[in-house]
């Protein structure tokens, strides 16, 4: 892979961060900007007046200082959000910490879920992926104080655990875009900010520690989280630091029980049966060390430097065992008569069943660090240039480790299979006891050609970016001002895989057996009430397998590197006037984004299993114009309209250059010609034309609590949409194999056919939503304290993501999404319960060989609670207590197959409750 290219930034009128603020030249807007920037980030204001007089800088000093001793708790954190979302051009959405170190949630994730119109996808038990508005996370994009970031994933969607939410002031979700945001998604962007220290008056320390219990059935496991974070100012406030530092270490125990899938069942019609099974428990733990650092510079009114420093890394280690086995897709005979429910056999007995004991351990290691530069110049009341250097860098090992072993003597046992009274899985009854170790011996079980495997993966991606941007303000006239700049940004991406089968003497030999070195384990699931198990790892290290390498088409597939250059040009005027007596603002501008993608890849053929390296790529623009407009028709009512071109780039695995090709006999008339399937270096972004209109109302309650309610209309047309089609292909040019002796089917050309993703037929998805904050002393003043957040969605599409003519469903796109918070907070004490639900989707995850598989989700309730108590003034002042506890339904993580949904479970994931116990202390 060529090195990656330098990048460089360009901004100007407005911070990275977060939208264009209006602002007046007045004391007023000062403190507000000042409230809003403690936790929203900064937002760049207006050149500071030359002559401004001390008494006029100690009134700012104070109004800061009042500002530091408000922004806390629940009711802080909302009216912040409610600030940012009022005050800025674009419709977004906002989340603010309650208190240094401390976002209303335990993780990002489940703070954004919240949202209006947003969702999260589950995995292993945490909320990892993005939904906006019904499409999946390959759609949106996340940004950390405004910069583009790596991605420890095969795409280039990031997962937010590798961001300890402790580290973060506040989150930004931009639902419209405007031509200054580079890097937007097309269903949304996602930017996460850190703490600007010039925006405190005063040294600010926190220390929060929290004891970690992950409970599931009996079963309890302990972790802890500790967060320390350091904000001061030097040099009469021209001097800012900011440290924090975050540790976690939390432990996650679950259950899996899955369906290989489902099958016509022998002798009887039109009933299906599950093909095969699997039983799992997980002992997963979670271990993340992450840190913040920003060093922000102010030593005049011309120059403002901004130096960020963010490093996580992040150790995941999962260990399984558990049980593999296969009924008709097996060696298993039909005993007895079914229970058929529905069209599907809910009861079955088989004999001749051969079991796979397995024992498997998957560690991931992960590094993430990101560097931002921003330096700002104002050369005078009118004219800003901001240049803005960054880098983000990840590296990520996995490995896939899987040891197997079987009943020993014989191999074969019994097997009773009924769908449990939840219909969220099977039970499973068999006939030999797994719990004792003499019944089981390390060996080749199900008869797969090894004794175990081993699959080693690395990702490595690196995002550099330059940009530079100018801001000319105006003191008359429709137009606040104008920005234009440019950006480049070059990314590498690159993934291997090296596998291997695990063979006790060869993999030639079948039948060769080891006595089983381990002892028995509760397992209390399923059916299975001890199981047999050692540590695979144990079983590598000591020398018990030979290593085959194994060469495959498919472990080829996985081996593949991808080069971008991006190159954008924007220029956005900022409106700030009046309709009449209405005040109006927004922005209109246009973006051109100029691409140059490079790939790299492996192409296979029958005799050629380890590939032949191949490369190619393409290069085009697009131009992305786009327009807010907020009317504030009566007071603090707004409506607003927007209208946007908006793209997303295609999944990095869609673009990798290798294929695997073969002759195919009987796809042309004219004879054999070359077939092959693979990525596709040449795709094109998504696109869409995008429209929202919302109407918002804000209002406060006499003692001050604000709240609002809005509803919002969305509609994008998706000019193009990627899936897979099977095309005309030109092989000239590729490592395509010589014929054989006496071979008659050679084709006579290089023309043929491929199956690839393909820009293709688009369509539509479109939506409303409902969203309501209610400080209930707005009804009746003695309700003081008291609130409600609600959130509600309803999304369609017209969009057929396998091509037309097909009817599975968008994936992340849940129909109904819904979220109530209920609170209380006073004198000290707060309550806060959130219950989040959304209808059943397709998702997006890892399947089998480690590749994206979707799958059909089942609806969810999830719902968390915590309760705080801050000390007044006194000795305890700024110790805060809270209990926090998640998913406290225990709900499990559920997919079905759709040809019978209520009798065929596919897999059920249970990961169970956790519960936070701390303490932060600000001094």
């Amino acid at each position: 892979m060529n090195p990656c290219l330098p990048q460089f930034v360009w901004k100007a009128s407005q911070d990275p961060e977060i939208p264009m603020v209006e602002l007046k030249k007045n004391l007023l807007s000062v403190a507000l900007l000042t409230a809003l920037s403690m936790v929203a980030a900064p937002v760049y204001a207006q050149a500071a007046d030359q002559d401004k007089t001390d008494a006029e800088k100690k009134k700012e000093e104070e109004a800061k200082a009042l500002d530091t001793v408000v922004v806390t708790g629940i009711r802080g954190s909302i009216e912040r959000s409610i600030e940012a979302k009022q005050d800025a051009d674009s419709i977004v959405e906002a989340i603010s910490a309650e208190d240094i170190g401390k976002l209303p949630d335990s993780s990002i994730a489940e703070s954004i879920a919240r949202l209006p119109g947003l969702t999260a996808q589950r995995e292993r038990g945490r909320a990892t992926q993005i939904n906006i508005r019904g499409l999946s996370g390959d759609f949106a994009t996340t940004t950390l104080n405004g910069r583009e970031q790596a991605s420890t994933s095969d795409n280039r969607g990031v997962e937010f655990d590798q961001y300890p939410s402790e580290l973060m002031s506040s989150v930004l979700i931009y639902k419209t875009p405007d031509a200054s945001l580079v890097g937007q998604g097309l269903s949304g962007t996602v930017d996460l900010r850190t703490i600007r220290p010039l925006d405190y008056s005063e040294r600010v320390m926190n220390v929060n520690a929290r004891y970690d219990i992950n409970k599931i059935r009996d079963q309890k496991e302990h972790g802890n989280r500790v967060t320390f974070s350091y904000v001061d100012q030097f040099m009469d406030n021209r001097l800012g630091l900011m440290v924090g530092l975050s540790h976690m270490d939390s432990p996650q125990p679950g259950y899996q029980n899955e369906a290989w899938g489902y099958t016509d069942l022998p002798g009887y019609s039109g009933v299906q049966v599950m093909g095969g099974g699997k039983l799992y428990r997980f002992d997963n733990n979670h271990k993340r060390n992450g840190i913040a650092a920003t060093l922000q510079f102010k030593p005049n009114d011309f120059y403002e430097g901004t130096l960020d420093v963010f490093h996580s890394k992040f150790e995941k280690t999962e260990i399984k065992t558990g049980v593999e086995f296969g009924t008709v897709w097996g060696s298993g005979t039909l005993s007895g008569t079914p229970t058929i429910t529905g069209s599907t056999a809910t009861n079955t007995s088989w004999t001749g069943v051969l079991p796979v004991i397995r024992m498997d351990s998957n560690p991931i290691d992960d590094k993430l660090t990101s560097l931002g530069w921003n330096n700002k110049f104002h050369f005078n009341e009118q004219w800003t240039m901001t240049l803005d250097l960054s880098s983000s860098k990840v590296d990520r090992d996995f490995r896939v480790l899987e040891a197997y072993a079987g009943v020993y003597p014989g191999g074969t046992t019994t097997a009773n299979v009924v769908l449990d009274g939840s219909g969220d899985f099977n039970n499973y009854v068999f006939g030999t006891d797994f719990g004792n170790p003499s019944n089981i011996r390390l060996v080749d079980a199900g008869g797969w050609g090894q004794d175990g495997y081993l699959k080693d993966f690395n990702i490595s991606d690196s995002v550099k970016a330059l940009r530079l941007d100018f801001l000319r303000e105006f003191d008359e006239g429709f137009l606040d001002s104008l920005e234009f700049g440019a950006n480049f940004t070059s990314r590498s991406k690159e993934k291997s895989s090296r596998e291997a089968k695990l063979c006790i003497v060869d993999c030639a030999t079948p039948g060769a057996s080891l006595a089983f070195p381990g002892s028995s384990q509760a397992f209390n699931f399923g059916g299975i009430g001890n199981l047999a198990t050692v540590d695979a790892n144990d079983l590598l290290n000591s020398g018990v397998y030979n290593l085959s390498g194994n060469y495959h088409a498919d472990i080829a597939a996985k081996n593949w590197g991808i080069d971008e250059d991006l190159t954008t040009i924007y220029v956005q005027g900022n409106i700030d006037t009046d309709l009449g007596q209405m005040p109006l603002r927004g922005n209109l501008g246009v973006q051109y984004v100029r691409a140059k993608q490079n790939s790299e890849g492996y192409s296979t053929f029958a005799g050629n299993p380890g590939g032949t390296l191949v490369s190619k790529g393409t290069s085009y623009g697009n131009v992305l114009p786009s327009m807010n407009l907020s009317l504030e028709f009566a007071s603090e009512a707004y409506v607003r309209f927007a209208a946007a071109r908006q793209m997303a780039r295609p999944r990095m695995d869609q673009l990798k250059a290798g294929m695997d090709v073969g002759i195919c006999n009987d796809c042309s008339s004219s004879g054999p010609i070359w077939s092959g399937g693979g990525g596709n270096p040449t795709l094109k972004p998504w696109l869409a034309n995008a429209y929202d209109l919302s109407f918002e109302k804000y209002f406060s309650s006499k003692a001050g609590n604000k709240g609002y309610v809005s509803l919002a209309y969305f509609y994008k047309d998706l000019s193009t949409y990627i899936y897979n089609q099977t095309v005309s292909f030109d092989y000239a040019g590729y490592p395509l194999p010589a014929p054989t002796t006496g071979q008659t089917n050679y084709p006579a050309s290089t023309s043929g056919r491929i199956t690839q993703p393909t820009n293709g037929e688009g369509g539509n998805i479109r939506g409303y939503e409902f969203a309501a904050q209610l400080p209930l002393d707005i009804l009746w003043a003695p309700l003081s304290g008291l609130g409600l957040q609600a959130t509600y969605s309803d999304t369609d599409s017209s969009i057929h993501p396998n091509g037309p003519g097909t009817t599975e469903p968008l994936p992340g796109l849940s129909k109904y999404v819904s979220n109530i918070t209920a609170y209380y907070e006073r004198h000290g004490f707060s309550l806060r319960y959130s219950r989040r639900t959304r209808s059943a989707f397709r998702g997006e995850t890892k399947g089998f060989g480690a590749d994206l598989q979707v799958i059909d989700i089942k609806p969810e309730v999830v719902q968390d609670a915590q309760v705080n108590y801050s000390f007044g003034p006194g000795v305890l002042e700024g110790l805060s207590l809270y209990l926090q506890v998640s998913n406290i339904g225990d709900e499990p993580f559920g997919t079905y197959n759709s040809g019978d949904a209520a009798n065929r479970p596919v897999s059920f994931f249970e990961y169970g409750r956790t519960t936070l116990l701390g303490f932060s202390y600000k001094f």
